[in-house]
């Protein structure tokens, strides 16, 4: 165990005088942190920030992966760690079961438990006996790790990877990797920052308000997508709750209380996995030109012949960029969602008419090349895995190169 004394700015409870009597109020003022560092036999490497004036702060630290390690071990599976990272995993299917229980355990018992063992006021006969502290969520890191065979696989791919986030993800696919939607009450900023100077390796970060989306590459071999999460209440989970005093289930904003846990791993596993399913359309670029040219040509199907796209061609771009919209992402799109991005809002029926048969011709073109499907027992549309990949690939090229027809 090591500790360190520092001297912080914090929270504090000061004394006001005022008339008839005085009265407490919060204020920021200069104290003594102690930071307590442990080699915890159950959670590995973690510390614990003390304050010293009341109400007595306290932040605690854990990493999950060295939880994740120390689990391994007992249940015999076989690892390789460097750092915070696995560079090896001998049953990774059983390595996730494991992880997944760490959002699941007995948060404020064993919270409790490290707070006594540095608040000397917390125990038997002490000034605060009895007395716990209120767990809250102060950050939240989830990250999904994509082990490559050899650092020459992920060194080839990732400047691709690295390029493809920056071009093609705008504000409203961010938002839907982080399920929301882009909407005209939105408050906030989502910005795109990435860094490839950056030791010891390049990385994008997506954010939206006080929570972001990163990629990063941890030595060389490691693709790793991590979802960091200060702001929950920008989440919306389904619980129960009590309307005229009657429970039922409602979607609700995500509370930063520790029991909360599970609630966070929930739609940061999902926000990871829609963020590695749109780089996924990022590969070899060679087999992409081929499939370019073939979408250049007409297609034939029960007799009848449908024109090819030029993905130089200003309009097809515009239409591949349309449906490829974030936000389609969550619930696929309609014919009135397409229209609306090409051509623009219309009060003219006759007009609408005229688009809306447009647009169904420009779908149709794209069905019967498998690039999107209909969502069944509905009027709406998705773009197919084959879509998501080629109609990305289009776009990227597009921007890095590719002429515009006239």
């Amino acid at each position: 165990m090591a500790v360190l004394c520092v001297q912080e700015t914090c929270r504090t409870v000061a004394l006001k005088p005022g008339q008839g009597r005085p009265w407490l109020y919060f204020k920021r003022r200069p104290q003594r942190v102690v930071y307590y560092y442990y080699l915890d036999p159950e959670f590995g490497l973690m510390h614990i920030r003390l304050e010293t004036w009341f109400p007595y702060g306290i932040q605690v630290y854990v990493n999950g992966h060295d939880w994740l390690a120390r689990q391994m071990q007992k249940n015999h599976l076989g690892f390789v760690q460097m750092d915070n990272a696995f560079l090896e995993l001998e049953n990774p299917k059983a390595a996730q079961r494991l992880a997944d229980r760490f959002a699941h355990l007995d948060w404020p018992k064993q919270l409790v438990q490290w707070a006594q063992r540095v608040n000397p006021l917390l125990a038997r006969g002490g000034f605060l006996s009895g007395q716990t502290y209120y767990w809250v969520i102060d950050q939240a890191e989830y990250a999904s790790d994509v082990l490559f065979a050899d650092k020459q696989s992920l060194g080839g791919l990732f400047p691709r990877l690295i390029d493809h986030a920056v071009v093609s993800f705008q504000a409203s696919d961010i938002l839907t990797f982080l399920g929301r939607k882009l909407h005209g009450n939105f408050q906030g900023e989502v910005l795109t920052d990435c860094k490839k100077t950056r030791h010891p390796g390049a990385r994008v970060k997506h954010r939206m308000k006080d929570n972001w989306l990163k990629m990063y590459d941890k030595f060389g071999q490691i693709l790793r997508v991590e979802t960091v999460i200060n702001q929950p209440h920008e989440f919306r989970v389904r619980r129960e709750v009590m309307r005229k005093g009657t429970p039922q289930m409602a979607w609700c904003p995500m509370n930063k209380g520790v029991a909360n846990l599970p609630d966070y791993q929930r739609p940061a596993m999902a926000a990871n996995e829609r963020y590695l399913n749109a780089l996924s359309a990022v590969d070899d670029p060679r087999p992409a030109y081929q499939a370019v040219a073939k979408l250049a040509e007409p297609k034939v199907q029960n007799g009848r012949s449908y024109k090819g796209f030029n993905p130089a061609r200003r309009e097809d771009m515009q239409l591949f960029q349309a449906v490829m919209s974030g936000d389609h992402l969550l619930e696929g799109f309609k014919n009135k969602d397409i229209r609306n991005l090409l051509y623009g809002p219309c009060r003219d029926p006759r007009q609408q008419r005229q688009k809306a048969n447009q647009v169904t011709r420009l779908l149709k073109r794209l069905h019967v090349r498998g690039l999107i499907a209909k969502i069944p027992r509905t009027r709406r549309w998705r773009t197919t895995t084959r879509g998501q990949k080629l109609l990305s690939t289009i776009i990227q090229l597009h921007y890095h190169g590719l002429p515009l027809a006239a």
